[in-house]
């Protein structure tokens, strides 16, 4: 049985079937991506070293907004790549109480290599399709962006 479900105000009616085997082929697929990425850190310590390096230096509670994990738990993400070296703790200059986060070489080295793993991996997946089955993929991507982005 495929269950409808209303669309927005003028928008066209989606297929239950559809946004389930969606969910789960991007959870399978974001699953092997992170196996694949497996360079000595957690896919939470990956995430948020990404984060630095795109928003840094950022402090704990920004990088807690920016990956929705409470500020606890952002504290421990940082004290293993801080432990790692992956990143340093810098006092904010105007005010001292504030410290932000940033990434050091050896975090940026690492998540180069786990970018190119993950990427590696994908081709390797993309290389199977055929070209009408690639031009759909690519057609796909700024559609998932988009979908990404308004998600924030």
């Amino acid at each position: 049985m495929t269950t409808r479900i209303s669309p927005p105000a003028g928008g066209t009616e989606l297929d239950g079937e559809m946004t389930s085997r969606l969910r789960m082929v991007v959870a399978r697929l974001n699953r092997r991506l992170r196996q694949e990425a497996n360079e000595g850190a957690t896919p939470s310590q990956l995430a948020a070293l990404a984060t630095i390096e795109r928003h840094g230096p950022i402090t704990l509670g920004d990088l807690a907004g920016h990956e929705r994990v409470r500020p606890p738990t952002m504290t421990r993400i940082v004290a293993g790549l801080e432990e790692a070296k992956l990143v340093r703790r810098e006092t904010d200059a105007a005010d001292r109480r504030v410290a932000r986060v940033t990434i050091t070489k050896d975090g940026s080295r690492l998540l180069a290599r786990s970018r190119t793993r993950k990427d590696a991996f994908l081709a390797t997946l993309l290389e199977h399709l055929d070209g009408e089955d690639l031009r759909a993929v690519e057609r796909a991507v700024p559609v998932l962006e988009r979908l990404v982005e308004q998600s924030r």
